[in-house]
This record gives structure tokens, sequence and C-alpha cells, in this order.
């Protein structure tokens, strides 16, 4: 018995490693214009990025990207990285969620998954979705859910790999 549940952990813990390492990969998404992009391409190399995945009819994801936007200023002040968001509304939202980020007075980079090419490609299931890439493109933090303030421990992540 001691043997399963140490093979069990061991497989988990790998699964955790290997998920800290993984590369961006090159599924194609859309800009907020509708021009098609390589995921990967979507990255500033040499920079820490924080990526938040999240759909129109999700509140927390909403209020998730609301907080990160009010202290996105400050916290570039104080170190150097980029932000973006990823939509995975589908096709017929895409008016939607042109229209909600000009609303919110977003400047960030949003991105569209219209057919969840990228969900898939990334393997999670539900938003909010986070993501910080490393500067060398790795994907090297990986979260879903958001509770009210837990913004705050992503930006320590991002600082961490910004030194």
């Amino acid at each position: 018995m001691k043997k399963i549940v140490f093979v069990i952990a061991s497989l988990f813990l790998s699964s955790l490693t290997f998920a800290q390492s993984q590369s961006l990969p090159n599924t194609s998404v859309r800009d907020i214009n509708g021009k098609q992009i390589s995921f990967s391409d979507a990255f500033e190399k040499g920079k820490v990025t924080l990526v938040s995945f999240w759909a129109t009819w999700c509140v927390p994801c909403k209020q998730e990207i609301k907080n990160i936007k009010t202290k996105l200023p400050e916290w570039q002040k104080e170190v150097n990285f980029n932000y973006m968001t990823v939509s995975i509304d589908d096709a017929r939202a895409t008016a939607m969620v042109k229209t909600y980020a000009k609303s919110q007075g977003w400047t960030f980079p949003v991105l569209l998954d219209p057919n969840s090419d990228l969900k898939r490609s990334l393997n999670f299931q539900n938003v909010p979705y986070t993501l910080i890439v490393d500067k060398n493109g790795k994907i090297v933090y990986q979260h879903t859910g958001y509770e009210e303030g837990s913004e705050n421990e992503l930006f320590k992540k991002v600082k961490e790999l910004a030194k």
C-alpha cells in the first residue's frame, strides 16, 4: 500500500515539475482586431508575462482583470513585465469581447481563442486561468480560480522571476 501511495505521489509531483517548465504552444489565436498570430509569438523575449484567460460570462475573471488593471501601473513602475488577456469566448461573442475590453479601458493586449484551440493545447478546463511565462518563454506557473487579493500573490511571483 505504501508503495502505491509513493508511486502516485511521485507521478503527481513529476507532472507539476513538467508543468512548471512547459514551452508555449504555437497555437494560432487572434488579436482583438482579428489578426491571426501564434500564441508563442505574442510574448516579448526577455520579459516575464502574466496572462489571464477569461470569458465575458465569467464574473471572477472580470474581477481578477479589473483588480490587476487597477494595480498594473504601480506594479510596472516597480517591475518590468508584460500583461495580456486571452478570451475563451466562442466566435459569436468576439464583438462582445471587443466592446467589453474597450468599455473597461484595457490598454494591454487582448487575444481571442474562439475555437478553444489554445485552451486544449494548454489542457485547462475552467476560467479564470492564469499563467506566468518566464523570460525564456517557458510557462512556470499555472493557476485556476480567483479569490479577492490573490493578484498580489501573482505579482510576488512575477517579481521573483523578473529579478
